[in-house]
């Protein structure tokens, strides 16, 4: 007797559906399995034939073929287990095959029958739901991420006995239930309102938030740029359900999602030390996973000491910057995840840490800080909106009693301005919602400056060398400043504050001289 159940696959953050299939008959006892599996698939013969024990049924008395189809599809992972389980079941009669129409199964089996939870539920079930397919059953310590898919009805079972009652009789299982949306702010302990000084900065970090801009903070050590980049996702706007979704399913597919909370509600912050490896930076693996660049996607990527990165890894970031996607490429697949997150970098203005600080004497010489920036390289630089210097904080603003603004009072400025963006991407005026993504044709049409704004942009080109893509960014910049002041034009003011954030397209002399200076001041 043959029957067939589905299930899902994932290639990234795409679903393809599983037809398993399965033939049944006596003879000595036989358990195939084909369909291009990899050894986590072919060992869940091992686990179903351990499972359907517990529930009576030997298959040492059977000859089982299991066919997964399409068969030059890569299949890996436990979670086509309780599909072949529940196949196997119905080619022996023990389930009637009608009560599998329409139905997907996912899920990993324990020796006991239990249901274990599996990697990618979300973009699984949002897959299926694509594809018209109506129900699925899933692990009972998925229901939070299962519940969130609009579009489809998922029921949630623990164990195998409970899933077969159910298909056999009826018995209800529970409906995975809706989780509602993200939270209305970040749940992070830290404030900006702690950092003192660093009036420069913040108003830096303010704009950045507003338009999602890259950063770049110089600075000697303990001058607060680690400080300062920690608190960024405490002034950003709460992620929407999309993109709340959108995260959910980067994490769930990274298998780093908590069973407990269901979808990610906070913007994602994530601070790899300098040692990642390329594939932990920008993805890859077997099977593909997204890296760190993906998995802060519509939040923050925090590169401390970014020049003791190695040079490759960070130039592979050129891509996903300007496109926020990255492709992965292998003899077997390609597959595309998601990278669009700020990037924000933290960087000594020499070896020693401390050329332009007044109370400590550099040793470096001019060629060695000059040999020092150019470990960056330029297109990398180029996609860095904001540059800014961090001079040492005045001891007199550390014993001070007053504080800086809040976050919360930050992040409700910040979300007018993207408000704004938001409205013109909204009504079709601009191709994407965030000022930092905009498009070179919506830059020479929301973005241009006035007459005295054009003329010191043409000022600073001829005497910085921007290059095409870095006036681009001062462009997109100034927007944002503007989109800030609740200003619909582009003035002088601007574009020189957008000018004054471009630190590292000076030559080296005047960029140790600006250590000393506030930033953006």
């Amino acid at each position: 007797m043959q029957a067939t159940a589905l299930t899902l696959a994932l290639l990234g953050l795409d679903a393809h559906p599983i037809r398993v299939e399965v033939d049944s008959g006596r003879g000595p006892a036989s358990f195939q399995l084909v369909g291009l599996a990899e050894a986590s698939v072919r060992e869940s013969r091992v686990r179903v034939r351990s499972a359907l024990q517990q529930l009576g049924v030997d298959l040492n008395e059977y000859v089982i073929t299991v066919n997964l189809a399409p068969a030059d599809l890569r299949k890996s992972g436990g979670a086509f287990d309780v599909a072949i389980a529940i196949a196997s079941l119905a080619a022996l009669g023990k389930i009637p095959p009608d009560a599998l129409e329409g139905l997907a199964l996912l899920g990993e089996l324990s020796l006991s029958g239990a249901i274990r939870p599996v990697r990618g539920v979300l973009p699984a079930l949002c897959g299926a739901a694509a594809r018209g397919i109506t129900r699925a059953i899933v692990p009972l310590a998925n229901t939070s991420e299962a519940a969130s898919v609009p579009g489809i009805q998922v029921l949630v079972a623990d164990h195998l006995v409970e899933l077969v009652k159910h298909l056999q009789k009826g018995a209800p299982l529970a409906l995975a239930t809706a989780t509602g949306a993200p939270d209305a702010g970040p749940s992070s302990a830290v404030d900006l309102a702690e950092v003192r000084g660093q009036h420069g900065a913040r108003r830096a970090l303010e704009i950045a938030a507003s338009g999602g801009h890259n950063l770049l903070m110089m600075g000697p050590p303990g001058t607060g740029k680690t400080m300062l980049a920690r608190r960024l996702p405490t002034i950003l706007p709460p992620l929407s359900l999309e993109e709340a979704l959108e995260v959910t399913a980067i994490h769930s597919v990274a298998g780093m999602l908590s069973a407990e909370h269901g979808i990610v509600r906070d913007r994602p912050f994530r601070a790899p030390h300098h040692t990642v490896s390329p594939m932990g930076l920008v993805g890859g693996g077997d099977p593909l996973r997204p890296g760190e660049v993906s998995l802060a996607h519509h939040g923050c990527l925090f590169l401390d000491e970014l020049l003791e990165f190695r040079r490759s890894d960070l130039e592979a970031l050129r891509q996903p910057l300007e496109d926020g996607t990255i492709t992965l490429c292998r003899a077997r697949a390609r597959i595309t995840f998601p990278a669009r997150p700020m990037l924000v970098a933290a960087v000594n203005p020499c070896p020693c840490g401390f050329a332009g600080d007044r109370g400590r004497r550099c040793v470096c010489s001019f060629e060695r800080v000059r040999a020092y920036r150019a470990r960056l390289s330029g297109p990398l630089l180029d996609r860095i909106d904001l540059q800014i210097a961090l001079p040492p904080v005045e001891v007199s603003s550390l014993h001070g009693m007053s504080t800086g603004e809040s976050s919360a009072a930050i992040r409700d400025r910040v979300a007018g301005a993207r408000a704004i963006q938001a409205a013109r991407h909204a009504t079709g005026e601009v191709s994407a919602a965030t000022n930092a993504a905009l498009a070179a044709s919506d830059v020479e049409r929301i973005a241009r400056p006035d007459l005295p704004g054009v003329a010191l942009l043409v000022s600073a080109v001829e005497r910085l060398g921007l290059s095409a893509r870095a006036y681009g960014k001062v462009l997109r910049v100034a927007r944002t400043i503007a989109d800030l002041d609740g200003s619909d034009a582009v003035h002088a003011a601007h574009v020189g504050e957008a000018i004054h954030g471009r630190l590292l397209d000076r030559e080296v002399s005047a960029m140790v001289d600006a250590i000393s200076e506030p930033a953006l001041a």
